[in-house]
């Protein structure tokens, strides 16, 4: 590895040593999807409140089957008997109607035949005292954790909070991100780019990783190269963000201002220029309360540092307790050449053979070509110094997209 660059893995812990999460604020429900939860939350309610039937059926006394047993009633869901079962009774009952007082058992309506007021058990009937009954706190009691600090809320887990008797939750603050890109040669999308200019694309990819890491991504547009309007942006956006994202301008041509702008500014630059393959020229520091986080222009280098860096940095502020991406181990299609000084981040698919499935890297890796990233499934790494790999052994993969192949 060459000296000046530093490996990944300390950026990457250097990286969190520069903020911790975000302080506590409590949201709805329907507000918290995709939020990691800030502290232990206990459950109001016991679910089911009540033993209820699982079955359509007669609610009885399982000492008194097989019967015959004189119907008294019925109890439905939200419309409990209002009185007990005695001996030689039952009352019908269908799915999650509370069981009445007295009765232990649900006899399943296929069981039974009903005549002149009266049920009996044909059938095998319930093996048991219990059966088809949910006891009442089955899925969750009263004081029961239902969820941990550091658990990111899904959809699942916000039914169990609501069944639990929970309208808001704990959670960290959104982390605020401000998006600033640079360059003479950059039009915003939809705009027809003149004699040499480009579309700027990164922005809209960029945010789009940030948002799903849990950020709230104001993009301030596109900055000229000039000293003066990159400090102007910086210091604006320092007085109200959590993180200052750039793109552009961070390596070390004449018209790569970004660093220098940032010294000007009495930013303390924690690191800059990394050993990885795309995104070397990445940076990171603080500027004011805010930390600034310098990516690289070229799209796919930008992909590559918002996945390994900015969108973990984002989840570390909203509270994931560990927010790095964790490869996977698939068998490589193809053989692989000894890796390089940097580690390497191949844009690669995900493909099914005879043999199962496997990793296939693009033949080409140009870190300017978007349609390759658009059609990869995984990033296929390749660590410094890495031997050779023939085909069938198992290489590091980092999944995009959550792809799942097969699902």
């Amino acid at each position: 590895m060459p000296a000046d660059l530093l490996p990944l893995e300390e950026a990457q812990a250097r990286l969190l040593e520069l903020a911790g999460p975000l302080p506590l604020e409590e949201v709805p429900l329907a507000q918290a999807a995709g939020r990691w939860l800030a502290r232990d939350v206990d459950a109001r309610l016991t679910h089911p409140p009540a033993d209820t039937s699982a079955m359509d059926g007669w609610a009885v006394r399982f000492a008194d089957l097989p019967g015959p047993l004189k119907v008294v009633g019925m109890a439905a869901a939200g419309h409990p008997f209002p009185g007990p079962v005695a001996p030689g009774q039952a009352v019908r009952i269908f799915t999650g109607a509370p069981l009445p007082a007295g009765a232990d058992t649900v006899a399943v309506q296929e069981e039974m035949a009903e005549e002149g007021g009266c049920v009996r058990l044909m059938g095998e009937g319930p093996g048991a005292p219990g059966a088809n009954v949910r006891p009442r706190g089955l899925d969750v009691r009263q004081g029961a954790v239902v969820g941990r600090a550091g658990e990111r809320l899904t959809p699942r887990h916000l039914g169990l909070l609501a069944a639990a008797g929970l309208d808001r939750v704990p959670v960290r603050r959104r982390p605020r991100v401000v998006w600033l890109a640079t360059g003479d040669e950059l039009v915003p999308p939809g705009v027809e780019p003149g004699p040499g200019r480009i579309v700027s694309s990164n922005g809209v990819m960029v945010a789009a990783q940030l948002a799903a890491a849990g950020a709230h991504v104001e993009d301030r547009g596109i900055l000229p190269d000039d000293r003066e309007a990159i400090a102007a942006a910086l210091a604006e956006a320092a007085r109200d963000a959590d993180v200052i994202l750039t793109s552009g301008g961070a390596s070390v041509g004449e018209h790569d201002l970004v660093r220098p702008v940032l010294g000007d500014l009495g930013a303390e630059i924690e690191f800059w220029r990394l050993a990885i393959r795309p995104g070397k020229p990445i940076l990171a520091g603080r500027l004011g309360s805010a930390v600034v986080v310098g990516l690289p222009g070229n799209p796919v280098a930008a992909f590559v540092g918002t996945l390994l860096l900015a969108a973990p940095f984002v989840r570390h502020l909203a509270g994931d307790p560990d927010p790095w991406p964790r490869p996977d181990w698939w068998p490589a299609a193809v053989d692989l050449p000894a890796g390089g000084p940097r580690r390497d981040f191949q844009r690669a698919r995900l493909e099914r053979t005879d043999a199962g499935w496997r990793v296939r890297p693009f033949p080409v890796q140009d870190s300017s070509m978007l349609s390759v990233l658009a059609k990869s499934d995984a990033l296929l790494v390749r660590p410094e110094r890495a031997p050779p790999v023939r085909a069938g052994e198992a290489v590091p993969v980092l999944r995009l997209d959550g792809v799942v192949p097969g699902g």
